[in-house]
């Protein structure tokens, strides 16, 4: 299939910024360059208390359980839901939601979302399941026990990942922002800009609520951000890198996509676009 479409090609494109900006970011959180005055001075003297205080902590990771995942799906969204597994994938012609069977990576049923729709980010909240679109403006909203559509909102701009709090969905464009929406008008009531340490961390692409924070992938990278949500601050970053061994990688934009989290077992799950595995992880702090 048609992966690198030129306006893929101009979403990976900019990915270029974003490398320098998530480098950037986790390099200086973990060494304080973004603590401002206090930690320049404290570092010209030879004094380190100031960046030390001022580091993003930094978590690794170790694999719990790997299981099969679809190698054909561009994944876009990942959520669990009432002990099972939901996924949306993209591109235009090719985009679905679907149920999974997690241990052995089946598609137990899925409904296709037709041209020209460019399928994004899912939430599930209530008894419905949202989904967002590129570039089309759209937001569709199935009953998620039998994934049949019951309504349709329009915004604008890119969509790209979505969650919820249990109140409001959540939303990226790809920009440092969030978005709250009313889940009954899909109506903006807040936004918020996320930043480590005073610098806006752009890319923000598939996001899940965990524990209170919003946890969001950085397109193009194996970084996920942890991320107050009343404030925007990145609280800690998530370095997954290697976790899907170079053997089963394709070369065809397989980057990471999708957490999703089990709050009932305190599991998380985490894969990407392409991947023929999905992973349960756990993190280890590294600074």
């Amino acid at each position: 299939m048609a992966i690198l479409s030129s306006m893929r090609r101009s979403r990976t494109a900019s990915a270029v910024i974003l490398f320098g900006t998530v480098a950037f970011v986790s390099t200086a959180g973990a060494f304080g360059a973004c603590g401002g005055d206090r930690g320049e001075a404290s570092a010209a003297s030879g004094d380190t208390t100031g960046t030390v205080a001022s580091r993003t902590p930094t978590y690794s990771f170790e694999v719990v359980q790997s299981y099969p995942h679809d190698p054909n799906a561009f994944t876009q969204g990942l959520v669990w839901h009432d002990d099972r597994l939901f996924e949306s994938t993209g591109q235009v012609g090719q985009s679905d939601i679907r149920e999974v069977e997690l241990n052995t990576g089946r598609v137990i049923r899925q409904q296709d979302l037709e041209a020209p729709h460019f399928g994004e980010g899912i939430a599930l909240l209530g008894d419905k399941l949202f989904e967002i679109t590129w570039t089309t403006g759209k937001a569709f909203v199935y009953d998620w026990r039998t994934f049949k559509r019951t309504g349709q909102f329009t915004y604008e701009g890119e969509g790209w990942g979505l969650t919820t709090d249990g109140s409001a969905i959540i939303m990226s464009n790809g920009t440092s922002s969030l978005v709250w929406r009313d889940p009954a008008t899909f109506a903006v009531q807040k936004t918020i800009t996320v930043s480590d340490h005073g610098t806006p961390v752009s890319q923000l692409n598939e996001l899940e609520w965990v524990k209170g924070e919003i946890w969001a992938n950085i397109w193009q990278s194996e970084q996920i951000a942890r991320i107050d949500p009343a404030t925007g601050n990145v609280m800690g970053w998530i370095d997954l890198a290697g976790i899907l061994p170079s053997i089963d990688r394709t070369g065809k934009e397989d980057v990471m996509n999708g957490i999703a989290y089990d709050a009932a077992r305190d599991r998380l799950f985490v894969t990407g676009k392409l991947w023929s595995k999905l992973y349960e992880i756990k993190l280890k702090q590294r600074s």
